[in-house]
């Protein structure tokens, strides 16, 4: 892709300011940093034909950057390769360390050292605390639409799927806490799973909100699981971790999920943290750990990788946010204008944009359109459960000019149905 294409895409995306200091900054780090992944083994954009059948698309689905990771991850990198043992290894205390660090100067939570355990991931981490913490036919609970290994895992475990669905106020989401109560009553709900910020809809939950939920589950004795692994990618707020609200009167029942692979884009390094506060549960999560998972630690080059991303990557991801935010703006609003009947929802975290085309087209008929004339890959909005069909969800965090062409394309499909 060439300078003069990037700047043209630039310009046109993000209000022609070329002489504002942001759009410089925000031009350098897409010459720096945007790499077009095909033929390097991404999931995105090499797994075209296995998810869609067709490798001839603008991948615009699995939640990963376009972006390369900041320089300080590649230095560390290279430096332990260079070492050239890769034999056995103890978790580096700097590891730790980063992660406390970013965590208490990021989201004002104090973690401790003896909280933390390891996970390769969010989903792996997820099937290990339902089988952990629950038994087969236990019933757990969702808030749809929601991300679809939450259905997966579920099933997977033989427990027992209750949903309650998000209330949908013109594309701003909020919890049916009246449905939430009847439910886990009825169902006898064991385990509450929360995606915070929201992956679908892009909420960043306030903290009376989620006061609310953990005083409900609270009252009905429900463990919550947390996944808080776009903690760091929001636009408009603030993100505040379920194991302090209310000062931590809840952290008991918290099981918290938190990761740089979102942040940072080290998805394929396979390191996340789960925190577990209270001592009783660290005891039954260390049993399965021991006796089932049979793993404690991760990947090697991961810890570098990470302690190195939170110590020096504040600054990168800055930027990376700034261009989020103009993506969105500019997806907004010219589908807006061009489809005056659409609904996009209030992008608040996440950097994956929810849109409700159901007036143009029925869920049925989208991998038709989208697919077929759009040229896209996108998740459909039936993936994340019944409350998702019609939507589909759009990976913004890739280059301007792909931006530019998956808006032109989306208004072409649909304006052709």
């Amino acid at each position: 892709m060439s300078r003069n294409s990037h700047l043209c895409a630039l310009g046109e995306l993000y209000n022609n300011k070329k002489g504002d200091h942001l759009f410089m900054e925000q031009n350098t780090f897409i010459e720096k940093y945007f790499t077009p992944r095909r033929h390097t083994d991404s999931v995105k954009w090499d797994g075209l034909q296995e998810k869609f059948g067709d490798d001839d698309l603008l991948a615009m689905w699995v939640a990963d950057m376009d972006y390369r990771s900041p320089d300080a991850v590649t230095d560390a990198l290279l430096q332990r390769v260079q070492h050239g043992v890769f034999g056995y290894s103890q978790i580096p205390e700097a590891y730790f360390q980063a992660f406390i660090q970013w965590q208490q100067q990021r989201h004002r939570y104090p973690v401790q050292r003896a909280w933390l355990r390891y996970t390769p991931g969010v989903v792996t981490g997820l099937y290990w605390l339902i089988n952990a913490f629950s038994r087969p036919g236990d019933a757990v609970m969702v808030n749809t639409p929601v991300y679809y290994p939450f259905l997966q895992a579920i099933r997977d475990c033989g427990r027992t799927l209750i949903t309650s669905d998000l209330i949908n106020h013109q594309g701003y989401y909020s919890m049916d806490f009246a449905d939430m109560a009847e439910k886990i009553a009825a169902n006898r709900v064991r385990l509450f799973i929360l995606c915070s910020p929201h992956n679908p809809v892009g909420r960043v939950w306030q903290e009376q909100e989620l006061a609310q939920l953990l005083a409900l589950c609270e009252q009905h004795n429900v463990l919550v699981i947390s996944d808080e692994i776009h903690q760091d990618l929001v636009l408009d707020g603030q993100h505040q971790p379920s194991a302090t609200v209310d000062d931590g009167a809840f952290r008991a029942r918290i099981l918290t999920f938190a990761a740089a692979s979102k942040t940072f884009n080290l998805a394929g390094l396979k390191n996340a943290f789960l925190i577990v506060e209270h001592p009783a549960l660290r005891e039954t999560f260390d049993d399965y750990a021991r006796r089932v998972a049979h793993t404690t630690n991760g990947s090697l080059l991961g810890y570098y990788a990470i302690a190195a991303a939170y110590r020096h990557g504040a600054d990168w991801l800055q930027l990376v946010l700034s261009i989020i935010r103009s993506n969105y703006d500019y997806i907004d609003t010219a589908l807006r204008r061009a489809l005056p009947l659409i609904q996009i929802s209030p992008l608040q975290g996440t950097y994956l944009m929810w849109i409700d085309l159901r007036a143009y087209c029925s869920d049925e008929a989208l991998p038709q359109l989208i697919q077929q004339r759009g040229r896209l890959a996108v998740d459909y909005g039936a993936w994340f459960g019944d409350a998702g069909r019609g939507f589909i969800r759009l990976n913004i965090a890739t280059s301007p000019e792909y931006i530019r062409q998956a808006v032109d394309n989306i208004i072409m499909a649909l304006k052709s149905s």
